[in-house]
């Protein structure tokens, strides 16, 4: 069922976006009009497009709003939080075997003013 809705969302926004590209100018929207006096054909067909618009624009929503009832449907009941128990626990990061990890660390706390340079073992 969603996946039916979901594409017929996408169709309605293709349909949608073919319109308004179809559509004439009016006029100062951007400063630059389709300029000139129309006829009444260009007036009806820019109607008739409207119209078409509208009617992709309210089906576009009503799926939208659709599509989000049933996401929220189908994440009732559960949680971020819920499902971070359930992640695998993360592996341990080991040092490599050719690193002496002896020779990194600092030296005692009993020689402060020893320089932090490796061991020579």
């Amino acid at each position: 069922m969603e996946n039916v809705i979901l594409i017929i969302h996408l169709l309605l926004a293709l349909g949608l976006i073919g319109v308004v590209l179809l559509q004439r100018s009016e006029g100062g929207g951007l400063g630059m009009g389709g300029g000139g006096g129309g006829a009444m054909s260009a007036r009806s067909a820019a109607t008739a497009l409207g119209k078409v618009t509208w009617l992709l624009a309210i089906g576009f929503i009503i799926t939208s709003i659709t599509l989000t009832v049933i996401a929220a449907q189908n994440a009732s009941g559960s949680s971020i939080l819920d499902r971070l128990g359930d992640a695998p626990a993360a592996a341990e990061e080991t040092a490599p075997a050719d690193i002496d990890t002896d020779s990194l660390l600092p030296p005692p706390s009993g020689d402060a003013d020893a320089p932090l340079v490796p061991r020579a073992d």
